[in-house]
């Protein structure tokens, strides 16, 4: 059932690139998708717990909060280091457990996963800001067409599209 390696590996990349642009979006569809998963690859593992339902439904839940957090105009900036941190590790968690599910090494995954949440992080970021200035949209306008490509990449990503 395991994919080629270049797969596995790009789902790792390819999830932590959406914890750069959500940080909460990643683990909630990796759960989502974990959870209806059968057999459960998760099992007897540390990620176990993300293929539980009631943790799809709390991500879920707490992954719409942070979309709905995303415009509000006192909302800090992603690049500050604490958000930048907990986007990093977000990719990290899913990465792994995105090679754990494939049985590839967890270290891999985790730094696939780092590096696709820092690069996201700040390449949506300044793509952002120049949409803002250059469409003259209001940003809380950009910000719902960033989380559609989020949630639509994310699913993507998810089942191998």
């Amino acid at each position: 059932m395991s994919r080629s390696a270049t797969a596995d590996y790009g789902r790792a990349f390819g999830m932590g690139l959406i914890a750069g642009l959500r940080s909460l979006s990643a683990p909630a569809l990796f759960s989502a998708t974990a959870s209806r998963q059968r057999p459960n690859h998760l099992a007897r593992t540390p990620f176990d717990t993300l293929a539980s339902p009631r943790t799809a439904a709390v991500l879920g839940a707490l992954a719409v909060g942070e979309m709905v957090v995303d415009k509000l105009p006192k909302t800090p900036s992603r690049t500050i280091p604490p958000s930048v941190i907990f986007r990093a590790l977000s990719g990290a968690l899913i990465g792994a457990a995105c090679c754990e599910d494939q049985g590839k090494p967890l270290a891999t995954g985790a730094l696939l996963g780092a590096l696709g949440a820092v690069a996201a992080t700040y390449g949506a970021y300044y793509l952002r800001q120049a949409v803002d200035h250059k469409s003259g949209l209001p940003d809380p306008v950009v910000a719902l067409v960033e989380d559609a490509i989020t949630v639509g990449a994310g699913l993507g990503v998810m089942h191998g599209v």
